[in-house]
């Protein structure tokens, strides 16, 4: 296509989608409209996946105004008829390696697709955070995003979380999902684009025993416990158990007594903004224990 007369973006899957105008209704499941929130894009809509519930999540909006967006159900509930009712003319969705649209169900997506172009960009684990943030960054691009990506804000969390994990304290950490009073799933680093990310930067990331799943470990509280982690990422997703209902387990308390516990979110926004947020929260946390005595004791 002549570069002056439309619009095209080949996605994720390989598919090239095209159009004789540029894309300005756009719908977009939760992380992937908060990403382009960031680049100055504003959804139409937004959908969320079958983890969410009734309610969009806000721990996966970013800085999105929840209040002002129309949410088009999330999972089964997903309603593609509303999304092509309101003339959108282009769903971004993302995918984690299976080709499938996540977050709805896939003859939902079929039929969605039937009726708008939709874009998947990737982001399981076989993709690296970065390459991640700049594909939406290109996807922005394409749809004349009036934001440049925080490139230098980026670059400046990660020098400074470069140069305190590097320092003499080592605090170890573990990242986390709590299922609930009685267990835990624990993250296998290796798997989370977020946490691999971390580690090439210095952080000393705890990866659990072997077996259970390919992203996580589930296991009781005890086994968490016993890892001794200096510094805890806690899931904050609305899937997650909240602190307060652990409370009642002593192995969690026990936790929560030695480490600093800090929000961490498995679908944040992949932007350079929200990326330097959550390097610069780590880096708080590393900073705030490597302060500490009783960490040194």
């Amino acid at each position: 296509m002549d570069p002056g007369s439309g619009w095209e973006f080949t996605d994720d899957r390989g598919r090239l989608t095209t159009a004789a105008d540029r894309p300005t209704r756009v719908v977009a499941y939760i992380q992937a409209g908060a990403t382009l929130w960031d680049h100055g894009v504003r959804p139409l809509g937004i959908f969320g996946s079958h983890h969410d519930g009734e309610a969009q999540d806000p721990a996966k909006a970013g800085e999105l105004p929840l209040a002002e967006l129309r949410s088009f159900g999330a999972g089964s509930a997903f309603d593609g008829e509303a999304v092509h009712a309101a003339g959108a003319d282009l769903v971004i969705a993302v995918g984690y390696g299976t080709g499938q649209v996540y977050g709805i169900d896939p003859e939902a997506a079929k039929h969605l697709e039937e009726q708008v172009p939709v874009v998947v960009i990737e982001v399981g684990k076989d993709r690296s955070l970065g390459s991640i943030r700049d594909r939406f960054s290109e996807l922005a691009r394409s749809l004349r995003a009036p934001l440049e990506p925080a490139v230098a804000e980026l670059e400046r969390a990660e020098a400074r979380l470069r140069a305190r994990a590097a320092g003499a304290a080592r605090p170890r950490v573990l990242a986390l999902s709590a299922a609930g009073p009685e267990t835990a799933y624990l993250a296998r680093p290796d798997t989370w684009p977020d946490l691999r990310a971390l580690a090439e930067l210095g952080v000393d990331l705890i990866s659990p025993e072997e077996g259970g799943g390919a992203n996580w470990r589930t296991v009781d509280w005890a086994e968490a416990a016993a890892l001794a982690p200096d510094i805890v990422l806690a899931d904050v997703r609305a899937n997650a158990a909240p602190r307060e209902v652990l409370r009642g387990n002593a192995h969690w308390r026990a936790v929560e007594e030695r480490a600093r516990v800090v929000p961490w979110n498995p679908e944040a926004p992949s932007s350079h903004r929200a990326h330097a947020r959550t390097l610069d929260t780590v880096t708080d946390a590393l900073a705030a224990v490597g302060a500490d005595p009783a960490h040194d004791a």
